[in-house]
């Protein structure tokens, strides 16, 4: 088992490092999500290796379902878990791949039946799947160059199973494995913002790299939209807060301002 630590001051590396059979990596400087799971797939030896954020817990059975599905089907790079909230209710977790037409059912609120495809109870080919629990087939990675660095978070796995795509595999959803995501997000403020910021950051440097500029404005214009629609409707919706879907919709319309995750780790490891 590889563990890599991100440059933690909460005792997470030495709790790592006591557990047995545990490879840990440990890092000197934060860097980012992607470029981390690049590191722990070129130090891996495996033929196939999972990719299990922190916050992901696996299920009973969760790893052989998914090994049997790429086993079984040599031309697919990667396959993913059904996740789970912490109340067993399915997370929406493999969707299309971004484009024109997703950002237009975004923007008519049909996206639960245009966009997402984690659905069913047979493993199916979709577009991309989260990585929270990812099984990867290596060969398949090493061919495309591992994960894109540029992408600090957010949007890092979309363009790596777009890549995957464009070369010939296929990525996998494999409801009988489970994984229940527990989505340990700050409840500080400031981090909420910087998440929001990187967020739209990774998805328009997606469509920018994936399709051409203009599409990529108008997808702005459709995600602003959205969720400036849903910060008009938080104002009398209870337990809903119309500030954060205006910050939503101000960083989708504009992702180049504000901070970002990655200056906060940049500012980071400049303190230390």
């Amino acid at each position: 088992m590889l563990v890599l630590d991100n440059a933690s001051d909460d005792g997470s590396a030495a709790a790592a490092r006591a557990r047995h059979g545990v490879r840990l990596i440990e890092l000197e400087r934060r860097t980012g999500k992607a470029a981390n799971d690049s590191t722990l797939l070129q130090a891996a030896s495996g033929r196939f290796c999972l990719l299990l954020n922190e916050d992901a817990e696996l299920c009973d059975g969760a790893v052989e379902a998914l090994l049997e599905a790429l086993r079984h089907d040599p031309g697919a790079a990667c396959a993913g878990a059904q996740l789970l909230a912490p109340d067993g209710t399915p997370q929406p977790c493999a969707w299309r791949l971004p484009s024109l037409g997703t950002a237009v059912a975004g923007a008519l609120f049909l996206h639960r039946v245009a966009t997402v495809e984690s659905s069913g109870e047979r493993v199916r080919e979709v577009g991309w799947m989260q990585s929270s629990a990812l099984l990867v087939r290596r060969e398949a990675a090493a061919q495309i160059g591992w994960f894109d660095p540029d992408f600090f978070v957010y949007s890092d796995e979309t363009d790596f199973q777009k890549r995957l795509h464009d070369a010939g595999w296929r990525v996998l959803y494999v409801p009988q494995a489970r994984a229940i995501h527990h989505e340990q997000l700050s409840t500080d403020a400031a981090s909420a913002a910087r998440r929001i910021t990187e967020f739209h950051r990774g998805r328009d440097r997606y469509m920018r790299k994936h399709h051409s500029l203009a599409v990529a404005l108008i997808t702005r214009l459709l995600t602003a939209w959205a969720y400036g629609v849903r910060a008009l409707a938080a104002v009398v919706l209870p337990d809903h807060d119309p500030g954060r879907f205006l910050l939503h919709a101000r960083r989708a319309l504009v992702p180049s301002h504000g901070e970002g995750l990655r200056e906060a780790a940049a500012r980071f490891n400049a303190s230390r």
